[in-house]
C-alpha cells in the first residue's frame, strides 16, 4: 500500500471528509478545509433544502426579518464573526464605527423604551431601571463563583432568588410598588431565560455560568439579513460540495468499509442517509444541533458513542427561543421607541405559578423590539423562552395573532388598538434537524461535558484517527449559543484535520496516526457517482 504520506501529496488524492449539517459551523469547516490542497474530496451533507442553520433571513413584510439568529454578539475584533461580515461588506456605518466595537455591555440587555403594565399604562422608567440595576448586578455577581470551592446555590435562578429576598429587606415603599418591583423583575428573569435559551434559570448551573465570554461591542444586525454571511461563505466553496435535502440516518464508525466504485480499498467510516444513500469517509465532521443528537442519541452513532460522551449529551442543555413578528399598518408605540416591555402584574420570581399553558403562555412574552421600518410596514418583533415557546409552536396563526391583540389592548390600555394585519415565528422546538434553539449549561454540567463533547473520535487512540469529529456551538466552552462559538468550533475541527494531513506529509514512511486509512481514490479524483 502507498504510504500515507506520499498519497497527501500526490495530485487528486487526499483524504475523503463529509461534514454532516451546513449551519455556520459546518460552512465555517468547508470553507478552511477547501482552501487546503489536501481535500479535494469534500462534502457537506445538509438535511434541509438551505444552508445556514439557526441562522435564517427570510423575505417578509417587504423587508428582510431574523427567523433565527437575530445579533453578532460582541461585534469586536475578537469576534470572526464581525470579522467575516465586515471583511463581505455586510455591515452597516456604526456597527463598523471603533466607538460601538469598545462599548462594553456586560452582556445584558439594554433598558426598554418604554414599559407597559397588564392593568394598563406605562411603568416609571426611574423604577425600571433601578429594578433593573439591582437585577444585573446580581446577575454580574453569578459570574463570580467559577473557581469557588462550593457555590451558595446549584443554579443561577436559585441564587438570584436568595439575594433579591434579602435585598426586599430593605425596601420601603408602599406594597403595591413592591409588588411591581417583582414584577419587574419576573420580566428580567424571562430576559435571560430567552438569553440562555432555557425555561426557567433554575436549569442553568450556576458554578460554570461565569465561563461564558461577554466580547466587548455593542450587539449589531445586519442590514440585508445574517444569511447573507452564509450565503457568501457558501459562494466561496466549490460548487459540488454543498448536498442539500440529504439528512443522515446513521453515522457508522470504528469499522472497515468498501466501496464498489473504489475497490480494494477500505475506509473506517460510513455514513447512512435516511434516504438509503451510504457514503464511505476517512473523516466525518459532525455539526448538528445538540437537540437534534439528544433525540437521535441511540440511533445516531454505531457503535454507539462512548458512555462519557453520551453522558454529556444527556446534560448539557438545550431549550427554546422562540420570534413572534407582528405587522401592523401603523405604529402605535413613538417614532424614537426601539423596545417595548410588558410586565405582568402579580407575578414574581419568588412564587412558582403554573397556570395552565393555553391560558397564560403569553406571560412569558418578554415583550417586543421595534424592526427598522420596512416601508408600508411597521413591525414588532416579541421573544418567549421554554415550555411557553414551544407551547406557541402548536397554536395557530389566528390563536397567537388573537392572543398577542389582546395582550397589546390590555397593556396599552387602548382596547380599540387596531389588530396587527399579520405574523409570522419562528418554530425551533419543532424543526425535526435542530430541535430547540441553543445550548446552555444546565445543572449537573460543566464547561468540562463542553469540551467532552467537542473531543474526536475514536478517544482511545486505536486505529484510524479522527474518524468522528465534532463541531458545533455546544461544542465551544466559552462562545456557546452564539454564532461566532459555532463558526470558531468548525474552524477548530478543519485545523484538527489539517494538522493530521500536513503531519502525515511531512513524514516519507506510514505513520500510526492514521491507522489503516487507505490511499482515497484513483487519479481521475471526484466522488462516486450515487453522491451526486
Amino acid at each position: 500500500m502507498q504510504s500515507s504520506g506520499r498519497q497527501a501529496e500526490a495530485p487528486g488524492r487526499g483524504p475523503r471528509v463529509l461534514v454532516v449539517g451546513g449551519g455556520i459551523a459546518g460552512l465555517g469547516a468547508a470553507q478552511r478545509l477547501c482552501c487546503h490542497p489536501a481535500f479535494p474530496h469534500l462534502r457537506v451533507l445538509e438535511a434541509t433544502a438551505r444552508a445556514g442553520g439557526r441562522i435564517r433571513s427570510e423575505r417578509s413584510f417587504g423587508g428582510v426579518v431574523e427567523v433565527g439568529a437575530h445579533w453578532i454578539h460582541g461585534p469586536s475584533q475578537g469576534n470572526p464573526v464581525f470579522q467575516l461580515a465586515a471583511k463581505y461588506g455586510l455591515l452597516g456605518e456604526k456597527a463598523l464605527s471603533e466607538e460601538n466595537q469598545l462599548i462594553e455591555t456586560g452582556g445584558h440587555v439594554g433598558l426598554p423604551s418604554v414599559s407597559y403594565a397588564s392593568s394598563g399604562g406605562s411603568v416609571s422608567p426611574e423604577l425600571v431601571a433601578e429594578v433593573a440595576r439591582l437585577f444585573y448586578s446580581l446577575i454580574d455577581q453569578t459570574r463570580e463563583f467559577l473557581h469557588a470551592a462550593e457555590t451558595p446555590a446549584p443554579s443561577v435562578g436559585e441564587y438570584l432568588k436568595k439575594e433579591i429576598r434579602q435585598h426586599m429587606a430593605g425596601w420601603t415603599e408602599e406594597e403595591e410598588t413592591k409588588r411591581l418591583k417583582l414584577a419587574i423583575l419576573n420580566n428580567l428573569f424571562n430576559v435571560e431565560c430567552c438569553v440562555s435559551g432555557t425555561h426557567s434559570m433554575d436549569l442553568v448551573a450556576l458554578a460554570p455560568f461565569g465561563e461564558y465570554a461577554v466580547l466587548p461591542g455593542l450587539d449589531c444586525t445586519f442590514p440585508g439579513g445574517y444569511q447573507g454571511l452564509t450565503d457568501r461563505i457558501m459562494a466561496s466553496l466549490p460548487k459540488d460540495v454543498m448536498v442539500f435535502n440529504k439528512p443522515v440516518k446513521t453515522i457508522h464508525w470504528d469499522g472497515s468499509f468498501e466501496e464498489a466504485s473504489a475497490p480494494g480499498e477500505t475506509f473506517p467510516v460510513l455514513v447512512e442517509c435516511e434516504d438509503g444513500g451510504c457514503f464511505p469517509a476517512h473523516h466525518v465532521v459532525v455539526t448538528v444541533p445538540l437537540g437534534f443528537l439528544k433525540e437521535r442519541l441511540d440511533t445516531f452513532f454505531e457503535p454507539p458513542l462512548p458512555t462519557e460522551k453520551a453522558e454529556a449529551i444527556r446534560k448539557i442543555g438545550f431549550g427554546t427561543n422562540n420570534k413572534i413578528f407582528l405587522e401592523f399598518e401603523e405604529p402605535f408605540w413613538q417614532p424614537d421607541c426601539q423596545h417595548i416591555q410588558v410586565v405582568w402584574r402579580e407575578t414574581s420570581p419568588l412564587e412558582d405559578a403554573a397556570p395552565k399553558l393555553q391560558d397564560a403562555w403569553f406571560k412569558k412574552l418578554v415583550g417586543f423590539w421595534v424592526l427598522p421600518s420596512f416601508g408600508a410596514s411597521q413591525v414588532l418583533c416579541g421573544f418567549i423562552a421554554g415550555l411557553e415557546s414551544e407551547f406557541m409552536e402548536t397554536l395557530s396563526d389566528e390563536d397567537v395573532l388573537l392572543s398577542l391583540t389582546q395582550v397589546l389592548r390590555r397593556v396599552t390600555g387602548n382596547p380599540r388598538l387596531p389588530a396587527p394585519r399579520s405574523v409570522l415565528r419562528s418554530r425551533w422546538h419543532s424543526a425535526p434537524y435542530t430541535r430547540g434553539s441553543y445550548s446552555y449549561v444546565a445543572v449537573g454540567s460543566s464547561g468540562d461535558d463542553l469540551d467532552l463533547l467537542a473531543q474526536p473520535l475514536p478517544a482511545d487512540g486505536r486505529g484510524a484517527q479522527l474518524q468522528v469529529l465534532f463541531a458545533g456551538e455546544a461544542t465551544h466552552r466559552t462562545f456557546y449559543s452564539t454564532t461566532h462559538g459555532a463558526l470558531l468550533s468548525g474552524w477548530r475541527e478543519a485545523d484538527r484535520l489539517i494538522a493530521l494531513w500536513d503531519s502525515q506529509a511531512q513524514r516519507p514512511e506510514p505513520g500510526s496516526e492514521l491507522g489503516s486509512a487507505p490511499p482515497v481514490l484513483g487519479s481521475r479524483g471526484g466522488w462516486p457517482h450515487p453522491f451526486l
